[in-house]
Parts: structure tokens; C-alpha cells; sequence
């Protein structure tokens, strides 16, 4: 029995810190999308930057410096709001993995559960029915409201998916009109 338990801990052991690599794994890379995001912002804010300061220099009348801020302003918007589209991807695809982590935690979870009321069961003298019937009435409701949580979680980021691209699609409008009014 002490081979069977050491076993059993060095199996769970094992699941564990796969799981935390699983974590760190997702994390880092969110982190290095985000930074690799960021450093290309920079580098492009760089550029558009001096390329408006030369643009700027070569203004030589009134009606150039108004056809200058006119066009400078839209691309910047645009610029902007892919910025906020690509962080909130890059967010989202890392909340998704998170929740596949937790998903199959939760699938090993209800199996392991399951696992030991059937040996339980088995063990146990007569008329432990009830006992067992409730424990597996009290894993089919777990089950249950983890899967309505899911299906929540699911509809609010189908739900945040639809504002972003609402708020994005009005913010480049936005800013054509505001372009055009100038």
C-alpha cells in the first residue's frame, strides 16, 4: 500500500508541475507577444513621428498646414485602435488557454472523483447506496455548474468581441468624419 501511495503522490506530483509549466509556459508567451507588440508600436511611433516633424518642416502655406493636420490625424486613430485590438487578441488568446488549463484540471478532477466513489463502492458494506448516490449526485451538479459557468464565460467574450469590434469600426469612422469636417 505504501509503493501504491508513494506512486500516487509522485503521479500527482508530476501532474502538478506540469500543470505550473502549462501556466508559466502560457504567461511568458503572452508577455513576449505583448512586449513584441509594444517595441513595434514604439519603433512605428518613432518613424511616424519624424516623418510628421520633415512633413511639417515642408509646410509652406496656410492652406498645406491645414491639409497636413488633416491628414495626419486618421492614420494615427487607425494606428491606435489596431494597437488596442492586437492587446486585446493577444489577451484573450491567453484567457482561452487559461481556460482550457482549467477545463482539463476540472475533467481530472471529476474523473478522480468519480474513480473513488465507484471504489468506494466497491468496499463498502451493503447498503451504502445512498451515500454513493449522493456523491454522485453532488459531482453531476459540480459538473453542471461548471459547464453554465463555461457557457457565461463563453457569452461574455462573444459579447466583448462584439463591442470591441463595434468600438473599433466607430472610432475609424470617427475619425474619417472628423477629417472630413476639417
Amino acid at each position: 500500500m505504501s509503493a501504491l501511495n508513494n506512486e500516487q503522490m509522485l503521479s500527482a506530483n508530476k501532474a502538478a508541475i506540469d500543470t505550473l509549466l502549462s501556466v508559466a509556459n502560457t504567461a511568458l508567451a503572452t508577455a513576449e507577444s505583448l512586449a513584441a507588440l509594444n517595441l513595434g508600436t514604439a519603433r512605428e511611433a518613432l518613424q511616424d513621428s519624424a516623418k510628421n516633424v520633415q512633413a511639417v518642416m515642408g509646410v509652406k502655406s496656410p492652406q498645406d498646414a491645414a491639409a497636413l493636420n488633416a491628414s495626419l490625424g486618421k492614420p494615427a486613430v487607425e494606428k491606435a485602435v489596431a494597437y488596442s485590438r492586437s492587446v486585446y487578441e493577444i489577451s484573450t488568446g491567453a484567457a482561452n488557454e487559461f481556460s482550457k488549463m482549467i477545463q482539463a484540471q476540472f475533467a481530472e478532477l471529476n474523473k478522480a472523483a468519480q474513480d473513488l466513489a465507484e471504489k468506494t463502492a466497491k468496499a463498502s458494506p451493503f447498503g451504502s447506496d445512498v451515500a454513493l448516490a449522493a456523491v454522485k449526485q453532488a459531482v453531476t451538479a459540480a459538473n453542471s455548474a461548471f459547464d453554465n459557468l463555461n457557457k457565461a464565460a463563453k457569452q461574455a467574450a462573444e459579447f466583448t468581441e462584439a463591442g470591441v469590434s463595434a468600438a473599433t469600426s466607430a472610432a475609424v469612422k470617427a475619425a474619417g468624419t472628423a477629417k472630413a469636417k476639417k
